[in-house]
């Protein structure tokens, strides 16, 4: 094949992928958000000295955790790489020390007022929406789901959990043209080509893909590995107790599509009542239509048997109720924000008797399919009971800030 051939071939891939890529963030804004809209959100830069209380409900160690893992991340950049948030712009190496100079502060279990005057003397503090008590961001929430599985298929354990294939590859697009964007499509090789990988429905009717990817564990519910493929990352707990994590490794490509919404749109489930539980109960009830509705999502998600909690997209590990998914292309990656929204309160049974305000600081530290805007947060809740109700029902609105480190370092605390 001639250069001008590749040329134009990888000219047309980009506009294909290109015109996908419109198509699935229209469908992201299409999504209801606090009010019902798409996404309308100013960013502002507040004066010094202006800014909230900074009220944190959680212990300092897991702030702190969260902490030194996107300083981590920003070890790995280079100095000089650029940031971009509300008109300004911050290198790598000025968020890692700012984060170092933060966790070094709160490590001496500062007074709320005295933590408000350190920040307003050395970050830049950003409102996202409107007023100091506005809640224009829709929060929601995802965890670690934990599932019965085992080394060997039986007549039980039928449900594969695939490793990454190896035909599927992955392409940054301005790798092979200054023009193209630098969004990563995936696909499978198919001779001398790149086409899309198999979505989800074609994967069911092939029986599999043990020609190219080997299961890591087979797994005894459809409904379970369906939510392990949307929540990303879960714990899979095997015949002789030994439990062993599985993480995201890679999907097919193909874009998310929401079967709550497939479910609202057919009138199976009233939009009032749309939780987790309530379309796993669905699901559960009509065993011999899960397959239509898991279909109506083609996105297929691979992973990988590793030590560890989940990991993000940055590639650091995850750290309950402090990490958040937020959109990567218009938030800085890594970096430290304060939320304030709602979380629930369980009863005895774990039923949800009622929702609290609550705030705290996190940290922004992976992405999803669904999040998309500047309106769009997702808290990871970790693990159990608990973090499954608020995962499964949280859908509510709140306020949002971002803190960047101020230029220069200081000597003083």
């Amino acid at each position: 094949m001639s250069s001008r051939s590749v040329k134009y071939g990888v000219r047309l891939l980009c506009l294909f992928f290109g015109a996908v890529s419109v198509l699935i963030a229209l469908s992201a804004y299409a999504q209801d958000g606090p009010h019902g809209t798409a996404e309308k959100i100013a960013i502002e830069r507040l004066p010094a000295g202006v800014c909230p209380a900074f009220e944190d409900d959680m212990d300092l160690k897991r702030l702190a955790a969260g902490l030194e893992s996107s300083i981590s991340y920003y070890k790995k950049l280079p100095e000089d790489r650029q940031f971009e948030f509300g008109g300004d712009r911050f290198r790598a190496g000025r968020l890692k020390d700012g984060l170092a100079r933060f966790l070094s502060f709160i490590r001496g279990q500062p007074s709320q007022d005295a933590l408000k005057k350190w920040i307003s003397r050395h970050f830049c503090v950003y409102r996202v929406g409107g007023g100091m008590a506005s809640d224009d961001i829709l929060y929601t929430g995802y965890y670690m789901p934990i599932l019965n599985g085992s080394r060997e298929k039986t007549a039980v354990y039928r449900y594969p959990i695939y490793n990454r294939p190896g035909d599927l590859v992955a392409i940054t697009l301005e790798d092979f043209c200054d023009s193209c964007s630098r969004d990563r499509v995936v696909g499978r090789r198919s001779g001398k080509e790149v086409v899309p990988y198999y979505s989800r429905q074609t994967i069911k009717s092939r029986g599999g893909l043990e020609d190219t990817a080997a299961p890591i564990v087979w797994v005894d519910d459809p409904v379970d590995l369906f939510f392990l493929h949307v929540q990303g990352s879960g714990i899979v707990r095997l015949p002789s107790g030994r439990l062993i994590n599985v993480h995201y490794a890679a999907s097919n490509g193909r874009p998310y599509r929401s079967i709550g919404k497939y479910l609202i749109d057919r009138g199976k489930i009233a939009r009032k009542d749309l939780t987790m539980q309530s379309i796993r109960r669905y699901l559960k009830s009509h065993p011999a239509l899960q397959d239509d509705i898991f279909a109506y999502n083609p996105r297929y998600v691979f992973f990988e048997e590793a030590p560890g909690g989940p990991k993000g997209c940055l590639g650091v590990e995850l750290t309950p109720g402090r990490s958040v998914a937020m959109d990567q292309g218009r938030y800085p990656s890594g970096a430290l924000a304060f939320i304030r929204t709602e979380k629930p309160l369980l009863d005895k049974s774990g039923r949800v008797k009622a929702w609290e305000r609550f705030s705290r600081f996190v940290l922004n530290q992976d992405t999803g399919d669904a999040i998309k805007g500047l309106e769009r947060v997702d808290i990871f809740w970790g693990g159990g009971r608990y973090a499954e109700a608020a995962a499964g029902r949280m859908k509510h609105p709140g306020g949002l800030y971002i803190l960047m480190p101020k230029p220069g370092p200081s000597k003083k605390g």
